[in-house]
């Protein structure tokens, strides 16, 4: 791997990267208040449009290497929060929403199993059951004869076959598809 040497433009975008990483650092610590009037502002530091981060935090007598959370928050966001309503107001916040549904939908129940026809009860348990069966028996039954296999596989066509052949064959011209 080629590494470029010491005097490359490449290897000063690394120093700007560590020195904003260590600034970075240095604002998401915590830091007591009281530190903060302490610590320089930028037009006291003479830094410019943020291309220089400014001293490290280690390099500022009497201030801490952290800030808190009102230094970091340049919209006010928790001051504004606090002062203008107090946990617990009247006003109605948008996790306060309630549906106001007037409709009480209640599905109607599945019909019964009991009354589906045999032969279309059978078609489902060999479509359904067909590549199920051949999956344990590959699984599980590594020496079965090639005649139980073809007709495993046998049942499950014909089965697919069966319920296709049951399927309506007009589309009903009413129907807007609208219902389940």
């Amino acid at each position: 791997m080629n590494r470029p040497g010491p005097d490359s433009p490449d290897q000063s975008a690394n120093k700007d990267d560590d020195a904003v990483w260590l600034d970075l650092v240095a604002r998401l610590e915590s830091m007591p208040s009281s530190a903060l009037d302490e610590a320089p502002t930028a037009e006291e530091t003479g830094s410019d449009s943020g291309t220089d981060p400014g001293p490290g935090p280690e390099e500022v007598p009497g201030r801490s290497s952290s800030r808190s959370f009102q230094d970091f928050d340049p919209l006010g966001l928790s001051k504004r929060g606090a002062a203008e309503e107090p946990a617990g107001s009247g006003e109605p916040g948008p996790r306060d929403y309630e549906v106001e549904d007037g409709n009480d939908f209640v599905p109607e129940d599945p019909p019964s199993l009991a009354g589906t026809e045999p032969l279309t009860m059978l078609a489902w348990i060999g479509a359904v059951g067909g590549p199920l069966a051949l999956l344990f028996t590959a699984m599980f039954w590594r020496s079965a004869p090639l005649l139980a296999v073809m007709g495993i596989l046998a049942i499950f066509l014909a089965s697919v076959v069966y319920l296709i052949m049951k399927l309506p064959e007009e589309k009903d011209e009413n129907d807007d598809g609208a219902r389940v």
